[in-house]
């Protein structure tokens, strides 16, 4: 490697826009963030299913269908 051509790797702080505040290696000694793990939705359990143009509901009935059609064909069978 050459010398005095790499950055220096420090200790940083790491602020979020959430007031959470944590330490981590970078070449810069302070970062800012807009979301950290302690308020993404995906890590606390919050995150919910964006229904765009009701696609969860059209899934929803049809795997009813499905499954009401796969019930009666057992039934079906049984007798």
């Amino acid at each position: 490697m050459k010398e005095k051509i790499h950055p220096k790797y420090m200790q940083a702080k790491v602020q979020c826009a959430c007031g959470n505040t944590f330490m981590t290696g970078s070449t810069k000694p302070e970062l800012h963030v807009e979301v950290c793990a302690k308020c993404h939705p995906f890590f606390t359990g919050k995150q919910h299913i964006l229904d765009i143009q009701g696609r969860v509901d059209r899934f929803k009935k049809r795997y009813a269908k499905a499954e009401t059609a796969a019930a009666s064909a057992e039934a079906a069978k049984s007798r």
